[in-house]
């Protein structure tokens, strides 16, 4: 089995709880932020959604430069609607899980880099770029976002188990 290939059934996994948190999200809480530094729940939430992409991305170029020189640096704008949201973290899905399926321990196993400027941020194989800067990274702001939902007393969904809403706690 391929690198690429063991990922896919936790990518899966992972996606189908992510999913569950973004449809939780209160359209009259968008702007609901835990403090000042905090994201607004729909940044955070986009932010999400838009991570996953990065995969395909990740796998489909060698380098990404969050500010070009002479050029757009990159910016993220909220989501409108949750149905907005759930339309772009289902296409990035789908897009990342294509290239994923068909990319090669080659392709795994060769450099990536994160460029600021056109100044290297890091460079790493493309599956520690796509499992702790995308997944995990993606995972630790998915259970930000539950924090956001507890706080605005939102049912938290099951993830690795029954939550305490789904028990009926």
């Amino acid at each position: 089995m391929s690198i690429a290939q063991s990922l896919l059934p936790e990518l899966d996994q992972e996606m189908v709880g992510t999913r569950k948190v973004l449809e939780r999200i209160p359209a009259d809480k968008f702007q609901f932020r835990p403090h000042e530094k905090s994201f607004p729940m729909i940044s955070l939430a986009t932010h999400i959604a838009n991570m996953i992409g990065w995969g395909r991305d990740t796998i489909k170029s060698d380098s990404f430069d969050v500010a070009p020189v002479g050029g757009e640096p990159y910016k993220e704008a909220p989501a409108a609607s949750v149905a907005e949201l759930l339309a772009l973290f289902d296409k990035n899905l789908a897009e990342f899980r294509a290239a994923l399926a068909t990319a090669s321990d080659a392709d795994m196993l060769a450099n990536w880099s994160l460029l600021a400027g056109g100044q290297t941020v890091f460079t790493m194989p493309r599956i520690g770029c796509i499992r702790g800067m995308i997944l995990n990274h993606l995972i630790h702001h998915r259970a930000q976002l539950t924090v956001y939902l507890r706080m605005c007393d939102v049912p938290v969904p099951a993830l690795y188990g029954p939550s305490a809403d789904e028990q009926g706690m």
